[in-house]
């Protein structure tokens, strides 16, 4: 993971976040101006601690867009919409690469499971849009780009 975040992206990170951010990260998805859309997470925090959500999206306006989203029943309309064996493999993809980025020889405790750490189904919309706006092959990111006709790719 990057070790060398610019200061920039530290601090504007950090003002998105409304925290200090508790682990690496790699801006992967930006704007038109430059500004973070989408990070791309350590899969282990610097304390050790698991972080199972890999991609995090971090835009103010698309956040509150998922929000709307997923306050108008979005995570059980995306989760009767997609099939649930694509969904699966969505979630074996996405452990794959996380733990692929795990330092070698590891052996402490992993972040489990799928997009934001659930085995199946649908947990959180923001996660699975932050991982398809980062090129992820998600089809519930899919689906919710779809819904608030933002394409960012």
């Amino acid at each position: 993971m990057n070790d060398h975040i610019s200061a920039g992206d530290r601090d504007r990170v950090r003002e998105l976040l409304g925290r200090e951010p508790q682990g690496q990260f790699e801006v992967v998805v930006r704007d038109a101006s430059g500004d973070p859309i989408v990070l791309r997470n350590d899969p282990l925090l610097d304390d050790g601690t698991p972080m199972p959500t890999r991609y995090w999206l971090v835009s103010k306006s698309l956040n509150a867009a998922v929000g709307r989203l997923e306050a108008a029943g979005g995570v059980n309309e995306a989760e009767a919409a997609i099939d649930p064996d694509e969904l699966a493999a969505a979630h074996a993809r996405y452990q794959a690469e996380r733990d692929a980025a795990l330092p070698t020889g590891y052996q402490g405790p992993r972040p489990s499971a799928g997009v934001a750490g659930t085995r199946i189904g649908v947990k959180c919309l923001h996660a699975h849009y932050a991982w398809f706006l980062a090129g992820g092959e998600d089809p519930v990111g899919r689906w919710v780009a779809e819904r608030i006709g933002v394409y960012q790719r």
